[in-house]
């Protein structure tokens, strides 16, 4: 299990440093749509080398982080008000969007409106949905795109100063990459894949938290929503 996650975090350290905040933007652009790619996993790791290069850097993923999550919602947010809600309840399974999970957004955004926008981008699962019925719905993009960005932006902005706290677990982790990789697995290396796990972990779990009190009380409260009952303004 060491050996795995440690594999994992170097080479995404090794595709952070090929391709830099670009690769940060283009992977919160996946999170932010149908891709199931974890920010909890994106933003720390590229929050600590900014941090080796500079702390002036650090903003720069926050930025990055916060654009690219934006330019996943709002290209899902206008494939979703193109297609409609038929197709989507559909085929939606097959692009991992399943129908129920989509009437929990769909009557979050019903129900909360704007506001359901950014604290949407707070929490699991309904974050990468939540542009479908914005879009299906016709929320004005010009309130969508601000309330994206506001959520999105304090999102990044915890998912980095995390990868800040964790900094020293992974910063042992990359040092003794070479020991590991002959075989040698130092005690201290074993320490920092421990405490980064539990991190992590603890992170996750928060949300789920969140998620179980927030959005199961939707999915018991959830109907079925007839097409062309739940408008907002364009």
């Amino acid at each position: 299990m060491h050996g795995f996650i440690q594999g994992i975090l170097i080479w995404y350290f090794d595709t952070l440093k090929q391709f830099g905040l670009l690769g940060v933007v283009v992977l919160m652009a996946m999170e932010s749509s149908i891709f199931p790619v974890p920010s909890e996993l994106v933003i720390p790791p590229a929050a600590y080398l900014a941090l080796q290069d500079s702390p002036l850097f650090v903003p720069l993923v926050i930025l990055a982080g916060t654009i690219g999550s934006y330019l996943g919602s709002a290209i899902t947010y206008w494939v979703a008000r193109a297609i409609g809600r038929p197709l989507i309840i559909r085929y939606g399974k097959y692009i991992f969007v399943p129908e129920k999970k989509l009437r929990v957004a769909e009557r979050w955004v019903a129900q909360y409106g704007a506001g359901g926008i950014f604290f949407a981008r707070l929490l699991p699962v309904v974050r990468h949905l939540i542009s479908i019925p914005a879009g299906m719905v016709g929320l004005r993009f010009r309130t969508f795109s601000l309330m994206t960005l506001l959520g999105s932006f304090v999102w990044c902005t915890v998912l980095t100063l995390f990868g800040l706290v964790v900094a020293g677990d992974m910063a042992t982790i990359l040092e003794h990459s070479r020991a590991a990789a002959a075989g040698d697995v130092p005690p201290e290396l074993k320490h920092a894949i421990h405490n980064l796990t539990l991190a992590t972990l603890g992170l996750v779990g928060i949300m789920l938290v969140l998620y179980i009190v927030i959005i199961r009380r939707q999915e018991r409260k959830a109907e079925p929503v007839s097409e062309g009952t739940e408008t907002l303004p364009r």
